[in-house]
């Protein structure tokens, strides 16, 4: 309730008078300007078990209440009244000037004590007291509520906000936990963590205006939220600019190839992004996060002719046709050339690009999907499980069956793919 306004009669206190003498609930009822303070008497009960009825059914905030009525009595009513609405308040009306009322009052939270035969004043006096203890709580409630409306609102930038101090390694232990939670996010680790970076968002000699920078990543953002769909997720930008991603949902392994095509296609700028799988503890996030910024940052060091080779791999591995000769044809260079470039910037053979990208999808389908193997072999480009099973051995340490029986595993060897 807002604050009282003796014009309005919506927002007067509602008032029950209980007491058994007719007489009694009369004078009272009349000795006072009600709306001058602030109230309104929207009932009257002669009995313990009438007041609590007319309470509830009247949705009361202050009840008169006599100790000696019949049926149950004052303290009786109390009790149950705070059972079933606990935000009354009570004023006591006795002919008994007994210690032991008095003591039980107080313990029951009662607002004031007052003795028969009452006065005027003291009555008019107290009920002001009541009338201003409500005000100061119904402000309370309302600043209360504006918060918690303001936070909610917010939401959305706090939860970025606090992914950017985690990745920083500035959140922890059971603050982690808490602020997980008071965010609306899962309390357990993200399955998925990754970056968006646009380099010339970083160039000092940059030609673009900071407003056009914002806007820029600001779209970034939206084309990366519409790409993860409902995949839970947040994103957040650390100090420069780089985007980050930590989703509580399984992507497609491919989605970090999406990301750049995706942004590319809309915005004509180039983008590196990098997605891996976190197996950690909430605590390791921030570890896994470092690696994913480090691995765009080597990005930069890639020739576009690797990059674009690496991009085709990704995308075709599955093919039986992909060879190198038939990649390099594609972009137009020598076999040897490419070869002498893959090994130089990747450190890695094209059999050994392929090979990893195969071994990724088929650790993946094994996780994910109860196909057979000699499926699975053949879905990531495989013309035999017998093949497929001595790549799938040398490359992560055990054979599929093994993998499909243990539940995956976290071996180093699995986790570079």
């Amino acid at each position: 309730m807002t604050p009282v306004n003796a014009n309005a009669a919506d927002n007067l206190y509602r008032v029950l008078i209980a007491d058994d003498e007719p007489i009694i609930r009369e004078g009272i009822r009349e000795a006072m300007d009600w709306a001058a303070l602030g109230m309104e008497v929207v009932g009257e009960a002669e009995d313990g078990e009438e007041a609590l009825e007319r309470a509830v059914e009247l949705n009361v905030h202050v009840v008169l209440v006599d100790m000696n009525m019949p049926f149950l009595n004052g303290i009786g009513l109390i009790r149950a009244l705070q059972e079933q609405c606990p935000g009354v308040r009570y004023l006591i009306i006795s002919g008994h000037d007994e210690f032991a009322y008095a003591q039980e009052a107080v313990r029951l939270g009662v607002e004031d004590y007052i003795l028969k035969p009452v006065q005027a004043d003291q009555l008019r006096a107290a009920l002001e007291r009541l009338r201003q203890r409500l005000d100061e709580e119904h402000q309370r409630t309302a600043y209360v509520r504006q918060a918690a409306e303001q936070i909610e609102r917010n939401i959305p930038l706090l939860r970025q906000r606090f992914c950017q101090e985690w990745m920083e390694g500035q959140a922890g232990g059971k603050s982690l936990m808490e602020q997980l939670a008071f965010l609306h996010l899962p309390s357990v680790s993200p399955v998925q963590v990754g970056v968006v970076r646009w380099p010339a968002a970083e160039a000092r000699q940059t030609i673009l205006r900071e407003n056009d920078r914002q806007l820029f990543l600001f779209a970034m953002e939206n084309i990366i939220s519409e790409l993860l769909g409902d995949h839970p997720h947040v994103l957040f930008r650390d100090a420069s600019s780089v985007i980050g991603i930590c989703l509580w949902q399984e992507t497609p392994e491919e989605i970090a190839l999406l990301l750049e095509q995706q942004i590319s296609a809309c915005l004509n700028i180039a983008v590196h992004a990098h997605v891996e799988p976190h197996r950690g503890t909430l605590e390791e996030v921030p570890g896994t996060y470092r690696h994913c910024r480090e691995q765009v940052y080597e990005e930069v060091k890639l020739s576009p002719l690797v990059r674009r080779a690496r991009q085709l791999i990704q995308e075709e591995y599955a093919e039986r046709e992909l060879t190198l000769e038939s990649l390099a044809s594609r972009l137009q260079v020598s076999a040897v050339y490419l070869s002498r470039v893959l090994k130089k910037e990747l450190n890695d053979s094209f059999v050994t690009l392929v090979t990893h990208a195969r071994i990724r999808k088929a650790a993946q389908l094994l996780d994910s999907t109860s196909l057979p193997i000699h499926t699975i072999a053949e879905r990531v480009g495989y013309d035999t499980q017998h093949y497929f099973s001595t790549a799938f051995k040398k490359t992560m340490g055990i054979s599929p069956a093994q993998y499909r029986k243990n539940g995956g595993t976290d071996s180093s060897t699995a986790g570079s793919l």
